[in-house]
């Protein structure tokens, strides 16, 4: 029987004959070491498939490139940040090390094993070139898992970076105007977390999807889709190359040279060199070496060249995004007068058909139906809200499929019904709450009942999932601002319930849902245990928040980074026997699609009343979702009734 690597069909570069021309030679500009997916015997692994070489020709590194040294002065700020981190949250028994004076971790926080050692070297990615393709699904989704893990844990180290430095905590001493983007990428450095370093992917990358939105250009670097820190054009350079030439890669287009023409499927894009750094403007003539000469190169020999967006975007912490918008083949180059009388180089690159759409195209599109759906949407049914005002956001309605108007015949709940013998437990009875006057503070009963921490972060964004999460409620002193009132405040995005193909019944979102957020909950008439015993004989459609899996444990893990992190003292949830009746009235969560590796997770919540019992079903997003990218739940034991939720 074949094993899981040989399914996979790599196909390899042609390795061109052609006689070495002389350039700068140059380093590569990546940091981290070569990363190893988690169960290298069982489970799929580039670096373990037999790869035939793009050419055993190899060229030793000699000096650096003016480019490369400034960001090798990055790299080295890396880690520096590094060292500091390990040096003040070192463990009690180690070597205190120079930071003996540092503050001690603030609770919550990890301590890492002393037997992370931050290294002093480098390792270089791979220059050896290859191209993927034909993976079957459970390739695919052993890719997606394996990249949105490496997500997760750059986004969870980041924002847990940011919320000690807010409470002064011992990550302060990098000073509270340190990117937390880079010290969560030097941290994963050492680990060997980064993906993608072994082997030089050409074309499309495992895992990776085409429309997928990033908030840091860190998080590129992180995953392997684009490893220049500062560079719009990453490329294997000459000094490395097998065939003596640079080979370019990827390139981000972010409106940062006045020459750059973006039509979308067809790109003129400007090559680099020759602009002032500080007025932003060009003042000199740019060469053919580099990345220049290395997207040349590309389009000589037909190399992919994956082209990632920059997108300005007022909800993003860096004020844009970056946006992959799949595979591009380079077919002109040519020296031009740029806007500022300097020659620049010029590079006509075509989108290869038969991609999905564009992500920075969907985010356009986005815009105008959320201005205006009936007059973007010309065919097809369309209703603008089906809660009838009941939620925060319009649940418009959409199908140009068929005729079906199934969801229209539900009565819209966005809050569930408790029956009437639970109903007297509510509202805190004899249960206290807190006695907050302003936004709660760290030591507060709430707080408390969390197992010492408060669960959300800035922006209500979720910092590590739990069994249970208890919110600030109807018993608690503290004011509707507080950060500890996240779920029970509704819907934050326009949703929508659309007929699909594939799925019979989907939900997507107009907006750009960020990671780690609040989307909404599962709503419709709670039936307790005995009730649930009987209507399920009836056939009825219920949900069993029991057969979830517990996906909630797999966001804010960071035990790749800290192996002896452990979380503290985690809220009790018993075994829940209860279900949710969705057969007469129910909200869009009914909607969601299943899937073996899901974009959203269950978490369960309290905050109208402590019953354990009766939680919330909230739903929580695991990556960052483009607008109109469906979403899909797991919803564990999939039988007959999750095809009756959304049928």
């Amino acid at each position: 029987m074949a094993s899981p690597t040989s399914l996979l069909d790599l196909n390899l570069i042609p390795s061109p004959k052609i006689e070495p021309k002389a350039e700068p030679l140059g380093e590569d500009s990546d940091i981290g070491p070569i990363s190893q997916p988690p169960n290298p015997n069982s489970t799929p692994d580039l670096n373990s498939l037999s790869i035939v070489p793009f050419n055993d020709l190899t060229t030793s590194l000699q000096h650096l490139s003016p480019a490369a040294a400034d960001e090798e002065a990055l790299f080295a700020e890396y880690y520096r940040l590094a060292r500091l981190f390990m040096a003040t949250y070192a463990s009690p028994n180690s070597d205190p090390g120079p930071l003996a004076s540092a503050p001690p971790p603030s609770p919550g926080m990890p301590k890492p094993s002393s037997a992370l050692v931050v290294s002093k070297k480098r390792k270089a990615r791979s220059a050896e070139m290859v191209r993927v393709s034909s993976l079957n699904e459970q390739d695919q989704i052993y890719f997606r898992d394996l990249v949105r893990r490496t997500r997760i844990t750059f986004e969870s180290l980041r924002i847990l970076i940011i919320r000690d430095e807010a409470r002064g905590g011992g990550l302060g001493v990098f000073g509270k105007r340190s990117r937390a983007d880079l010290k969560a990428a030097a941290l994963m450095t050492d680990r060997g977390l980064w993906l993608n370093r072994d082997k030089r992917i050409i074309g499309s990358i495992p895992g990776i999807f085409v429309g997928d939105v990033y908030f840091f250009r860190m998080e590129l670097c992180v995953i392997g889709l684009h490893g220049q820190v500062q560079a719009g054009i990453d490329y294997v350079p000459a000094s490395r190359s097998s065939s003596g030439e640079p080979i370019a890669t990827s390139i981000i287009v972010s409106g940062g040279y006045e020459d750059d023409d973006d039509g979308g499927e067809v790109l003129i894009y400007t090559g680099h060199g020759g602009r002032d750094r500080n007025l932003h403007k060009m003042c000199d003539v740019q060469k053919l070496e580099g990345g220049n000469l290395g997207l040349e190169r590309s389009m000589k020999y037909g190399i992919e060249i994956r082209v990632i967006r920059g997108v300005k975007f007022d909800q993003s912490p860096t004020g844009k995004v970056y946006v992959y918008d799949g595979l591009y083949k380079v077919t002109d180059c040519w020296m031009d007068a740029g806007k500022s009388g300097f020659g620049v180089y010029k590079y006509k690159l075509l989108r290869i058909e038969g991609q999905e759409e564009m992500g920075s195209t969907m985010l356009k599109l986005a815009v105008s139906l959320r201005v205006s759906s009936l007059s973007v949407r010309k065919t097809g049914f369309f209703c603008n809200d089906i809660s009838t005002g009941r939620e925060n956001f319009p649940v418009s309605l959409y199908n140009n499929l068929d005729d079906d108007q199934d969801p229209l015949h539900f009565e819209y709940l966005p809050h569930p019904i408790y029956p009437p013998d639970i109903q007297g437990k509510f509202h805190g009875e004899g249960n206290g709450g807190c006695e907050c006057k302003v936004n709660c503070s760290a030591n507060c009963y709430c707080a408390t009942l969390n197992g010492g921490e408060f669960p959300y972060g800035g922006n209500g964004v979720l910092l590590r999932g739990k069994p249970l999460i208890y919110e600030c409620g109807n018993a608690c002193h503290c004011p509707p601002t507080c950060p500890n009132r996240v779920t029970q405040k509704g819907l934050k995005h326009w949703l929508e319930v659309f007929r699909s193909n594939e799925t019979g019944w989907g939900v997507r979102s107009m907006d750009l849902i960020r990671a780690g957020t609040f989307i909404c909950e599962f709503s419709g008439i709670v039936l307790t245990k005995q009730q649930t015993e009987l209507l399920s004989q009836a056939g009825e459609s219920l949900v069993y928040p029991n057969r979830f899996p517990g996906r909630w444990g797999e966001w804010g893990d960071i035990s790749d980074v800290f192996s002896d992190y452990m979380p503290q003292n985690l809220p009790y949830l018993p075994d829940l026997g209860f279900s949710i009746d969705v057969s007469r009235a129910r909200n869009i969560a009914c909607y969601l699609s299943h899937s073996c590796s899901p974009n959203v997770f269950l978490q369960f919540v309290l905050y109208d009343h402590y019953n354990v019992s009766y939680p919330h079903l909230m739903i929580f997003a695991m990556e960052n979702i483009p607008p109109l990218r469906e979403l899909s739940i797991d919803y564990g034991v999939v039988e007959e009734w999750v095809g009756k939720l959304t049928l």
